[in-house]
């Protein structure tokens, strides 16, 4: 019996009008939109990107609604719900899933000027915003703002974007908010988009360089990623950089569901080439089916019930301390890390079929292994939850 994506974490019945989507209705239900995504996959992987009527499509989900504040009409959603969003997408497609994921990156946008928010908003709260902050690049400063120029990578979902926003230091900059870059906010129209997304896994992605040109940004269009917001809302007060890494991080959830539900469906098939038992007959597969099924199931509700603390906290008004963001940047650390180990097992069971490029273990595999490569889910986080445990202070840029 394949073990099917997880509708929704059992604590979200219970998240409250301050964390949930009240009355709001997609047009396009979920389980339609990931029918859509199976179906066009190897489409995503062939441009380098998702084409943006499937970020349409992620629209009318309320995908890019999820972060935007209420008084914007978003839906300003509990985290756990966002995250279980994403997880299920990318049970069809871990590229799909990562460029959805950045529904979330609306929280980040919070931070600057109300009236900059009106305008942004202004056509709608479904906005996709989207950027490269690295390398952060020096900005000139102009009458009412900066002059940028420079190059970024890892724009991913850059092509579907509505707005593009790209780091920069201004004179200032690192005694206002220390390790926290400050980024621009352009129309997609002011960028230009290089594209050189050529990689082995999330190739759907489009994570592509941007690359800005003399281009002026008034004050009030630049923000400091992670810095204090200006919405007073719930989801606000969460911790932003540590739920950047968990939308991240939760796409291998995703992943490792998808890869043992392949194998599953893969044990009671035909007979194998070599006319061995079925792999459902052979006692060292389903030993390890279940220690993959445990190690998944373990991994995600550590992850689920560091995030719904963490909710929980800011729903009763309570200070949000060190260890509770980084409790959150270490479960979002050891999901994309035993995702890909759940992953990885489902290969090696899968045998000699899994080697030809056709089979889907091989696109799990090369996509859960990207994961655990970004930098906000780095094994240097393990220092730094071992740091707050014990006492110290962590590496710059961990909280």
């Amino acid at each position: 019996m394949p073990n099917t994506a997880y509708a929704l974490h059992p604590s979200q019945s219970s998240q409250g009008a301050a964390g949930s989507a009240d009355s709001y209705e997609p047009e396009m239900p979920l389980d339609d939109l990931i029918e859509i995504v199976t179906a066009r996959r190897d489409e995503f992987d062939r441009l380098s990107h998702v084409p943006r009527d499937v970020v349409d499509l992620f629209k009318k989900a309320g995908i890019y609604r999820a972060g935007t504040p209420r008084r914007f009409g978003g839906n300003a959603l509990a985290p756990t719900e966002f995250l279980a969003m994403i997880e299920r997408l990318a049970t069809a497609d871990g590229s799909a899933a990562w460029v959805a994921s950045f529904g979330s990156a609306n929280v980040y946008l919070a931070a600057l000027p109300l009236e900059t928010q009106a305008m942004l908003y202004e056509s709608g709260p479904d906005q996709v915003f989207a950027g490269g902050l690295f390398p952060v690049q020096p900005a000139q400063p102009a009458p009412g703002g900066w002059r940028v120029n420079g190059t970024w990578k890892f724009a991913s979902g850059c092509k579907g974007a509505d707005w593009l926003g790209v780091g920069i230091t201004t004179p200032g900059a690192q005694d206002e908010a220390p390790n926290k870059p400050r980024t621009a906010v352009f129309r997609p129209e002011q960028v230009e988009i290089v594209e050189n997304w050529n990689v082995v896994g999330m190739q759907g992605t489009g994570s592509h360089d941007l690359r800005v040109a003399d281009q002026f940004v008034p004050e009030a269009w630049t923000f400091v990623r992670g810095g204090q917001p200006t919405v007073d809302e719930p989801l606000y007060r969460y911790p932003t950089v540590a739920y950047a890494a968990q939308v991240l991080a939760v796409v291998n959830l995703g992943l490792a569901r998808a890869a043992l539900d392949v194998v599953n469906r893969m044990s009671g098939g035909r007979q194998t080439t070599t006319g061995a038992p079925r792999l459902a007959d052979r006692a060292y597969f389903r030993i390890e089916l279940a220690k993959a099924e445990a190690q998944l199931r373990s991994a995600r509700a550590f992850f689920y019930d560091a995030t719904d603390s963490m909710w929980r906290t800011i729903l009763a008004g309570d200070a949000v301390t060190s260890e509770h963001v980084s409790l959150l940047r270490l479960a979002a650390t050891q999901i994309a890390r035993e995702g890909a180990s759940v992953v990885e097992r489902a290969y090696r069971l899968g045998g000699t079929p899994a080697i030809y490029r056709t089979h889907p273990l091989q696109r799990l595999l090369r996509d859960a292994m990207v994961v655990t490569q970004h930098a906000f889910l780095g094994e240097g986080n393990f220092d730094g939850a071992g740091s707050v445990f014990t006492g110290l202070a962590p590496f710059p840029g961990y909280l």
